[in-house]
């Protein structure tokens, strides 16, 4: 991460300089910046996931649209740890071991 923002740093100050950026370095540019952004959405959204709010009582005030999607992401990793041991939830919550 600190790589590709010194690399993306480094095209900003060129691009105000005379010589300017090449079509390359605009095309490297803008990629850089779109994977700069998606790694920094991917550890915001891991940060969200792993949040709890509390009101200055300590009353845990965190909004039910993220516990929703906090619960979903819990699940999710939990079927594919049951999976990767061949064990999987069925529809009426009951839990059954595939056989090799």
């Amino acid at each position: 991460m600190d790589k590709l923002l010194q690399r993306i740093n480094e095209l900003a100050r060129k691009s105000k300089t005379e010589i300017g950026l090449t079509a390359e370095e605009k095309v490297e540019q803008k990629d850089l910046r779109q994977q700069y952004i998606q790694n920094f959405r991917g550890t915001f959204n891991e940060i969200l996931l792993n949040s709890t709010v509390y009101d200055p009582e300590g009353t845990d005030v965190t909004p039910e649209k993220l516990k929703k999607v906090q619960r979903q992401a819990n699940l999710e990793k939990a079927q594919e740890i049951l999976a990767s041991r061949n064990i999987t939830f069925l529809e009426d919550g009951t839990i059954a071991r595939k056989e090799d």
